[in-house]
């Protein structure tokens, strides 16, 4: 299959550009670079998948993006452009509009006039605070009560209370719609914590990978809230066997969404629990923390139920959250030693 991956350069676009290489498919990514460090994904990317087509491409221009996708005459898109972090949404909400919202909405056209299937990376914060959840608190973190001990499923309320909630909403939308609408085959998932290698984790965004890379670099970390907020994980790999799933069920399931997280087996406390697991995986001490105050919308509980996706593709997480971190850690050590080398 010829696959198109746009945002290819990014932490999801990279691993999934080098996973379907890997698998015999001819893949080519688009990126307008505009994330800094993305360049260091890149350099990984031709040296590990020297076949993979790297081009500079902005899904914001519509018009370039539909002639190159019908020059192209791709299969699959796997769409992974996008503004990633709700801050930066906060900060300059117009940006991450054009793009998550306009740029999907491109990205749909070409696909309505050329036909490949479309696989877009949606996010679990269009399901907002989960306000309409009870919760209560324990000493190490915030539970779920007993009707949702499996975690959010796809009936959840859809409340988006950040712009880029409500531009990956949209962008959703559109995505649906467009195959009842125009018959294009596509799937989309509302990602949890996705975490893994060439993630450019930071304050704002990636968070697994930042504690990870500031634990071993000793650096501070700051911890919005009280530590007892909890997140489901999940290991970039496990995410790219659901795409590969739902790109071979495309017939069976186009037009439907599902949740993809770690559930409850791989969900921890970002502060209280993961903590003795990270001193465990680095054995280095804990850094110096700091706490500061909530961030809006700021979830207390998000663990997602896998079930539609174990139901209807036969999915589940294959690689533990001990197993995964001591993933990135390797990673993180190995960039660290090419960055010292290259220094």
């Amino acid at each position: 299959m010829k696959i198109l991956v746009t945002g290819g350069l990014g932490f999801i676009g990279c691993n999934a550009a080098h996973y379907f290489d890997s698998l015999g498919h001819e893949v080519t990514v688009i990126d307008n670079y505009y994330r800094p460090g993305v360049d260091k994904n890149e350099q990984w990317l031709r040296s590990v998948a020297p076949d993979v087509h790297i081009r500079r491409l902005d899904i914001r221009k519509g018009d370039a993006l539909k002639r190159f996708v019908g020059k192209a005459r791709f299969d699959i898109i796997i769409h992974e452009a996008a503004q990633t972090a709700v801050t930066t949404s906060v900060k300059f909400p117009g940006y991450d509009f054009e793009t998550n919202a306009g740029g999907t909405f491109n990205v749909m056209e070409a696909a309505r006039e050329h036909g490949p299937v479309v696989i877009y990376a949606s996010t679990n914060k269009v399901y907002g605070g989960l306000g309409a959840f009870p919760v209560y608190e324990e000493e190490t973190r915030w539970r779920l009560n007993y009707d949702h001990i499996l975690g959010i499923g796809e009936d959840a309320p859809l409340d988006p209370i950040s712009p880029y909630g409500c531009s990956k909403l949209a962008g959703e939308h559109y995505v649906r719609d467009y195959a009842r609408i125009y018959g294009c085959k596509t799937v989309s998932f509302r990602q949890s914590c996705i975490y893994g290698p060439h993630q450019l984790g930071g304050t704002d965004q990636g968070w697994v990978t930042w504690f990870c890379r500031a634990w071993m670099q000793g650096k501070p970390i700051t911890i919005f809230g009280d530590g007892k907020q909890v997140r489901d994980i999940l290991h970039v790999a496990d995410l790219l066997q659901a795409y590969l799933l739902a790109i071979s069920k495309i017939d069976e399931i186009s037009g439907q969404v599902f949740n993809v997280g770690g559930g409850p087996d791989n969900s921890t406390s970002i502060w209280w629990e993961l903590k003795p697991l990270m001193k465990r995986v680095t054995g280095k001490c804990v850094p110096k923390v700091m706490f500061s105050k909530w961030r809006p919308g700021d979830q207390k509980v998000h663990i997602t139920n896998n079930r539609k996706l174990a139901d209807v593709l036969g999915w589940k997480p294959k690689i533990s959250m001990q197993d995964g971190i001591e993933d990135v850690c390797r990673w993180i050590s190995g960039y660290s030693k090419l960055q010292r080398k290259a220094g």
